[in-house]
């Protein structure tokens, strides 16, 4: 199944380009911070990070409450701009595009950049009304090119054989564990490259969460996904990419499996294995 696809784009540790376990050459970097600053008035909540997100790879931002995963993840589609007193310097792109520029388009850059929260938030509308609603804001369609689509989206969040009966229903009517697949569906549904998660599995049971988590494995081969959580197994199931960030700063990014079996920082080796955090 083939999505629509976007149009096409125009002193911290060395970044890392990650190499997935299956994958024999590095990936192309898709989002690149170099020397960045973020402040929440005059709280510095990011200092100096620079770092690489490649392409078609899962990269999972783990530290800490406090520690600015959170805020680095909000600023790469701007959703900070709508907090008081926060700024940001320094150089943050997507494929080489400034992502701070004042001009920015913000409606473009959220359509290229999905965001999927920690609880889910599904429109009080129908099923498919909740898929098309991107979809119809952002290009010109049939009825029979929406319906195609709102189904292509369904079944790549794999959710698709359990709501096609009732389309037309509340999405509200869902589970728990449906509604963060379903907002995974309408993000997936205008045609992104770069899907942000943050903590999208803590208000899920077991079992709705490893379904997520199965989910993220399958979309890596189509989005960039970036993935916050507090969760060490979850982050060693289902990224390629690890970065650790403690009090503002980057300590550490590699290959996942580096991270959890050998870091290079003993700060790291005590956060994965529990000693602290």
């Amino acid at each position: 199944m083939n999505l629509p696809a976007p149009p096409s784009p125009a002193a911290a540790p060395r970044p890392v380009t990650s190499v997935a376990a299956s994958d024999a050459t590095p990936a192309a970097t898709c989002v690149q911070a170099r020397g960045f600053n973020a402040w929440y008035g005059t709280h510095r909540a990011l200092q100096d990070l620079s770092l690489d997100i490649p392409h078609e790879r899962v990269t999972a931002l783990i530290g800490p409450s406090g520690c600015g995963k959170s805020t680095f993840l909000r600023w790469i589609n701007r959703m900070n701009d709508m907090v008081s007193g926060a700024r940001a310097e320094g150089t943050l792109t997507l494929d080489g595009e400034s992502l701070l520029d004042a001009g920015r388009d913000l409606v473009e850059l959220r359509r290229r950049v999905g965001m999927v929260f920690q609880k889910p938030n599904p429109f009080p509308k129908s099923i498919y009304d909740n898929i098309a609603f991107g979809p119809r804001l952002h290009r010109q369609m049939t009825r029979a090119e929406l319906d195609d689509l709102v189904e292509q989206s369904l079944r790549a969040a794999a959710i698709w054989n359990e709501v096609k009966d009732r389309l037309h229903q509340s999405a509200l009517g869902l589970s728990g564990g449906q509604q963060q697949r379903l907002c995974i569906a309408r993000a997936i549904a205008v045609g992104p490259e770069v899907l942000l998660m943050d903590e999208p599995c803590s208000a899920l049971d077991p079992r709705s969460t490893a379904s997520i988590e199965q989910l993220i494995r399958d979309l890596r081969t189509q989005f960039t996904i970036v993935i916050v959580t507090h969760n060490m197994q979850q982050a060693a199931r289902v990224s390629d990419q690890t970065a650790f960030f403690y009090e503002g700063r980057l300590v550490e990014c590699g290959p996942t499996d580096t991270i959890f079996t050998n870091p290079r920082s003993k700060q790291t080796e005590d956060y994965v294995t529990g000693r602290f955090g």
